[in-house]
């Protein structure tokens, strides 16, 4: 395994070197400087991880302070409380909902190293030239403005992005196949009496009621237009059927947090369940078979990015600059991918992973040794494969993104109500 670091004096001469416009102070600057300069991130626990702070401090001498909170507490930070924050690390379908505020400036793509690297999803939609753009708030379509005091989306490519993409996954439902002892093939599973009092779905409207209507379209009960951005009728018919569900007792819970879904999933209390990838991770850490689903009708997928405060400004916005750029470099792409996640920009993380993680993670291969997770833990012995295969396998079948919908207020209230039914 490789261990590349790049010195902040690397990353300055790198950026030069690719003919960027960079508004980076020379390094005696930053050398005596650097080391003043803190950075308040906040985000959900997917990604804002101590270990990510401790590398910042590590390798680009600032300190990184970080928040983690849910979906809903993160959107409405950074929707209302813009001098709270310098960074917010934030899904697409929140940017959706927070760019319009104004509270986030946009970002000069000539400044990020790597940006031709990034993977399609994030620029035009497609995984591949032949890709179908998936239903939902695809990030693409969130991901530029027209220019550095641009207010709203661009339908294509510009130099100026909302969010620089940073990790995103495939998502599925998780199971206990122990506990099944069955094949589970479609997402219509989740509502089987089989499993009544043993399932589980989360709690954050905005996922929730895509992980439903992708259910009722398995179940042939509804056939959406687009289930990323549902009608009122549409949603009426998907909430009727999860709150008939609810009271005839098939949910053992709600889930609101990583923890939550981890200990209903450990403890047996729920077979069959929303999930995240590192969730189901920590499950297989503690010796209990978990498996993270593939279903005919595809994944759920979400992707998440960097955005910076419209407050952020001089060193402080030339660091954040930095950081984004050490991100995508590929030390927390690798970290990230030992959980189950992808990075924007792949092949950087590579070079922190070994033949053997980049074979399973990415590759879809069959792992030749024991697979660990970042914290030392195994995930997999030699010879078993990732649920659902290749990057290109799990990435090229999704269905849908987390999405905001027109009728996004409609929507959360009629979700309240089924969760208070």
């Amino acid at each position: 395994m490789t261990t590349k670091k790049l010195s902040r004096r690397g990353l300055l001469k790198g950026a030069a070197a690719a003919g960027a416009a960079t508004a980076f102070p020379a390094p005696m600057i930053w050398a005596q400087n650097i080391k003043d300069v803190t950075l308040r991130q906040f985000g959900t626990g997917v990604s804002n991880l101590n270990e990510v702070a401790q590398k910042v401090k590590e390798d680009l001498g600032f300190t990184l302070e970080m928040t983690a909170l849910d979906s809903d507490a993160v959107t409405q930070r950074a929707a209302t409380q813009p001098g709270s924050f310098d960074i917010a690390d934030i899904e697409y379908w929140i940017c959706k909902k927070v760019w319009p505020t104004g509270n986030l400036q946009a970002m000069d793509v000539s400044k990020i190293k790597n940006y031709d690297k990034i993977v399609g999803i994030f620029k035009d939609g497609k995984l591949t030239p032949e890709s179908t753009i998936a239903q939902g708030t695809a990030p693409h379509t969130v991901g530029f403005t027209d220019g550095p005091d641009g207010t709203t989306f661009a339908d294509e490519q510009t130099n100026w992005m909302t969010l620089i993409p940073t990790i995103y996954n495939a998502d599925t439902l998780g199971i206990r196949p122990d506990l099944i002892g069955r094949p589970i093939e479609t997402w219509a599973e989740l509502l089987n009496p089989e499993f009544k009092g043993k399932a589980s779905i989360l709690d954050i409207s905005s996922i929730g009621i895509m992980d439903a209507a992708m259910v009722c379209e398995a179940m042939g009960e509804i056939q959406y237009g687009d289930k990323g951005n549902m009608t009122r009728e549409e949603i009426d018919k998907t909430m009727a059927i999860f709150t008939e569900a609810k009271r005839n007792g098939q949910f053992r819970a709600f889930w609101k947090t990583f923890d939550e879904s981890v200990n209903l999933m450990a403890s047996g209390e729920v077979v069959i369940q929303s999930m995240w990838s590192p969730a189901i991770t920590a499950v297989k850490s503690r010796g209990i078979d978990c498996v993270y689903q593939p279903l005919k009708e595809g994944y759920r997928s979400w992707g998440g990015g960097i955005g910076l405060s419209k407050n952020l400004s001089g060193l402080e916005l030339d660091a954040a600059y930095e950081y984004i750029n050490w991100y995508l470099d590929g030390w927390v792409g690798g970290f990230l991918m030992r959980q189950g996640y992808y990075s924007a920009v792949p092949e950087t993380s590579k070079n922190f992973m070994s033949e053997n993680e980049w074979g399973y993670w990415f590759e879809g291969k069959e792992a030749t040794d024991t697979i660990t997770n970042p914290f030392g833990d195994a995930m997999a012995q030699a010879g078993e494969v990732r649920d659902g295969g290749s990057f290109e396998e799990r990435m090229g079948s999704v269905a849908c993104w987390n999405a905001v919908m027109d009728e996004n207020q409609y929507m959360v209230r009629k979700w309240n109500e089924f969760i208070a039914a």
